[in-house]
């Protein structure tokens, strides 16, 4: 089965985040194609975390895992690090005080 094109995923992701009236920012632009999406989740109380898309390979499903949790600081300075390994990752920041994302709900793990 064909991936969806990382470009298209984000702004449906968006749209979706919109919908719900959870606030969201592209802050950093990845590759339109095949760029991985690392979305952050600022709880707007100095505090955030880092999802990113793991393969269980086991079964093959596509789950979002945090990647890092904590000051955002720190999960800022993670992020950025992780910028500099891959270029065409995109990042996105969720900005909600009740911690919703929306990455555990169907869809958003293909």
């Amino acid at each position: 089965m064909a991936r969806l094109a990382s470009g298209i995923w984000v702004a449906a992701y968006l749209a979706r985040l919109r919908a719900e009236a959870i606030p969201a920012y592209v802050t950093a632009r990845g590759d339109e194609t095949a760029g991985a999406v690392l979305v952050k989740l600022a709880t707007l109380d100095g505090q955030a975390r880092a999802f990113h898309r793991s393969l269980d390979l086991m079964t093959g499903a596509r789950t979002w895992v945090t990647l890092t949790e904590g000051d955002e600081r720190e999960v800022d300075a993670a992020i950025s690090r992780q910028r500099g390994f891959d270029p065409d990752l995109w990042v996105i920041e969720v900005e909600d005080r009740r911690g919703r994302h929306l990455l555990d709900q169907d869809g958003f793990a293909d």
